[in-house]
């Protein structure tokens, strides 16, 4: 097995130490670029706020970078087990996703999350995200509003000098861990490289990026149900170590 991590500039270490302590082969190539926002934010509309959903870590780290501190009368809420690990890093319990379902869909079914009339959230993530969440809250009485502290932009890569480097190396699995860089994947591919890319295995962090990856015309995936380091070192048949 050889080993493809694509996450942002500076997101790989942990696997990269975990694979390297197994003896496994591995190549890291970020497939999105991850910057802050000029967003201006009213520190002390937080006031008023009763519940903070995180989207992504990276969604904690910006709102971190912005904030003079997290405020303690908040209900915290977080996508996938991921976002609540980075949130702990602050000593922020959040309520997070079910391990069966590791993204916005388990988050809607906690029990927490079912009668919130006339609650103000305040959701933070990037600029573009998905609506399902805000969609879904204010359908059951909620009051929410945005905080966008990040954007993606696609890294300047040749599909061709990159596909070539990849399959020169023996790649034969790639870790994906959101649809954003999914879509990079598969849009940076040459016409005469996307069957090896339908050879190799796929290991997608959810059930939605799962159906994207299937629509996409990819075949061999595995759902890790998570983001997280250890989701997709299991995927891989891997032990953490």
């Amino acid at each position: 097995m050889k080993v493809l991590l694509t996450r942002p500039q500076g997101r790989n270490q942990a696997m990269e130490e975990q694979l390297a302590l197994n003896g496994v082969a591995y190549l890291v190539t970020p497939l999105l670029d991850i910057t802050a926002t000029s967003e201006a934010f009213n520190q002390s509309s937080l006031l008023h706020t009763d519940n903070l959903l995180f989207i992504s870590t990276n969604a904690v780290k910006f709102a971190a970078q912005k904030l003079q501190h997290f405020p303690s009368h908040c209900r915290y809420f977080a996508v996938g087990q991921a976002t609540a690990d980075s949130l702990s890093q602050f000593n922020i319990h959040a309520y997070t996703s079910p391990d069966s379902s590791q993204d916005s869909e388990g988050l809607l079914s906690l029990p927490q999350l079912q009668h919130v009339e006339n609650q103000n959230f305040l959701i933070i993530r990037g600029v573009g995200g998905r609506e399902t969440l805000a969609e879904q809250l204010t359908a059951r009485g909620a009051k929410v509003n945005y905080w966008q502290v990040y954007q993606r932009t696609t890294p300047a890569l040749n599909g061709h000098d990159i596909y070539r480097q990849w399959q020169s190396f023996g790649i034969d699995t790639i870790v994906v861990t959101s649809g954003e860089i999914l879509s990079n994947l598969v849009n940076l591919a040459p016409k005469e490289s996307f069957a090896w890319l339908r050879s190799c295995h796929i290991i997608v962090p959810s059930n939605r990026v799962e159906i994207q990856a299937k629509a996409m015309g990819l075949s061999h995936i595995t759902n890790a149900n998570g983001a997280n380091t250890q989701a997709a070192l299991t995927s891989l048949g891997i032990n953490l170590l």
